[in-house]
């Protein structure tokens, strides 16, 4: 169960491919994760936007509507698999930070 927002906290929001995952329950782990990593690095998590396969690319679309409407200065990620998989011409993870000012972090490089 998400905690309540602590709006003396800087929002963190979440970004999930959920062609990675294997199950509804496996994407519940993973937005569990990114909860935990945003409350002991000192962040109040937000929305996490699942990019869907079949409306592709609109979670990401709305992200970064998001980053730039709330001023996000930070965006956690499950593993830098989950923007590398976005396109295959150009990095989108530099792109993203370049484009919004908002640097993306990872939540486990192990994933």
């Amino acid at each position: 169960m998400p905690c309540p927002v602590d709006y003396t906290r800087p929002l963190l929001l979440g970004y999930v491919l959920k062609h990675l995952l294997m199950t509804d329950g496996e994407l519940a782990d993973i937005k569990d994760q990114l909860e935990t990593f945003a409350r002991t690095e000192g962040f109040a998590m937000g929305t996490v936007y699942v990019e869907e396969n079949d409306t592709s690319p609109a979670a990401f679309e709305a992200l970064i509507d998001a980053v730039n409407r709330y001023e996000v200065t930070a965006v956690v990620i499950p593993s830098r698999l989950h923007f590398a998989a976005l396109a295959v011409t150009h990095n989108v993870k530099d792109t993203f930070e370049r484009t919004t000012g908002a640097r993306v972090v990872v939540a486990s490089p192990s994933l």
